[in-house]
């Protein structure tokens, strides 16, 4: 016996729907759940509206819908504008590289000193170790020109 006479094409579909419109019922609850906690009603207003979700799905989903469905698309847009504005301060935080100069802007300074003739091969070999192991260098240690060879 074959599966296909025993459930055809039409019912198949219909299941489908079914299992879709069950799927889309579990996704608007949590949603309505999250949305219940987020909301800065009273303690006792989420008590209520919790329990009224949960004992009476059906009903108390769609009175919530109905009731707060208007400030439930609010608080989403939000919370989406308040995560995007947090993601460019960070991109932004994370792209201007904390007002550091990188190691290749310090290596080209640490030349450019080298080349005047401000600092020696040996203190240039030095910091180009530090910075390239990506150590702060010790106090004191920090490649300056010696005095009186400022030009």
């Amino acid at each position: 016996m074959y599966l296909a006479y025993d459930f055809p094409l039409l019912s198949m579909f219909w299941t489908m729907f079914w299992f879709f419109l069950w799927i889309l019922w579990f996704v608007l609850l949590f949603r309505i759940v999250s949305d219940i906690f987020r909301d800065d009603m009273s303690g006792w207003a989420k008590a209520g509206w919790l329990t009224f979700v949960v004992l009476l799905p059906f009903l108390g989903v769609l009175v919530y819908v109905i009731v707060r469905g208007k400030d439930m698309g609010r608080r989403e847009i939000a919370q989406a504008r308040a995560q995007q504005s947090e993601f460019d301060a960070y991109i932004r935080k994370t792209a201007s590289g904390d007002g550091r100069s990188s190691s290749v802007d310090e290596l080209a300074r640490l030349s450019e000193l080298r080349s005047r003739g401000d600092i020696t091969d040996e203190e240039f070999r030095k910091a180009k170790a530090q910075i390239l192991t990506d150590t702060s260098p010790a106090a004191g240690a920090t490649p300056t020109a010696p005095p009186g060879a400022e030009r």
